[in-house]
This record gives structure tokens, C-alpha cells and sequence, in this order.
């Protein structure tokens, strides 16, 4: 018999889906406000980050920080937004693939750099952290 209402796998796929997303947008506001420390809490210890353009891969949570360091201390620094497209949730264990496109803006705001991204999300203590993230560079 058919029904309406969610079923418990159902309702922890939506609960996933809206932690990621809020923990996306926190990744983007810390982006936005070049608040590296509030980064560092959204990637996992080891996790690996495949730039869009050169393919350069920085490993772990303290190289990613350094980095995003470096990127808002910069002149003419970018600003990051992804925006999640699609979140994929696996039924078996508590990770998810977040399928989006990212762009890059300048201080006028002006789109200079985008593309395609999927990442890599994994629930650890109660909270999703990013375990992988790789970028393709469209534009």
C-alpha cells in the first residue's frame, strides 16, 4: 500500500540535505567575509581540495586554511560563491556528493572565473564536514 507520508530514511535524507546546505552557505559566507577560521570547522582533518584551474591538490584542513589565508590577505582577493545544484545522499553510510557550479567575483562583483564543482560530505561528530572538493573551470 502506497502512502504520503516520508519514511525514516526519506526524512534523514532531507535532514542531511539541509545540513549540508546550511553548512555550504556558512562556507560561503566565511568566504565572503574572509573569515578563514570559520572554514576550518567545515573540512574534515584529512580532507583534499583539487583546484579548478591548474589542478593543484592541497591536502588536509590546515593546508586549505593557510591557503584561504593567503587568499583573503591578497590584493584584488576573489570572492568564491558555490551554489549546490543537486545533493545526492547515500542510504548506506552517512555520506553525501553535492553536485553545483561555483563562480568567482572581484570586488566590483564582477563574474571572472566559473564552473562546475562536486563535493564530498561525510556526517562525523553530529556535524557534515567536506571530505573532497573538485573544481572544473568552465569560464
Amino acid at each position: 500500500m502506497a502512502t504520503d507520508l516520508p519514511t525514516n530514511r526519506a526524512s534523514a535524507d532531507v535532514s542531511a540535505e539541509l545540513a549540508i546546505r546550511a553548512r555550504r552557505a556558512a562556507f560561503n559566507r566565511a568566504i565572503a567575509d574572509g573569515d578563514a577560521a570559520a572554514i576550518g570547522p567545515i573540512l574534515a582533518r584529512d580532507c583534499v581540495m583539487v583546484t579548478g584551474t591548474d589542478s593543484a591538490v592541497i591536502a588536509g584542513r590546515m593546508g586549505q586554511v593557510k591557503v584561504w589565508r593567503r587568499e583573503f590577505a591578497g590584493d584584488g582577493r576573489m570572492v568564491y560563491v558555490r551554489t549546490p545544484e543537486r545533493l545526492e545522499i547515500s542510504p548506506a553510510l552517512p555520506i553525501a556528493m553535492e553536485y553545483g557550479a561555483w563562480q568567482g567575483r572581484d570586488a566590483a562583483g564582477t563574474t571572472t572565473a566559473s564552473g562546475s564543482y562536486v563535493a564530498k560530505w561525510r556526517e562525523a561528530g553530529g556535524d557534515w564536514v567536506i571530505e573532497a572538493e573538485i573544481f572544473l573551470t568552465l569560464g
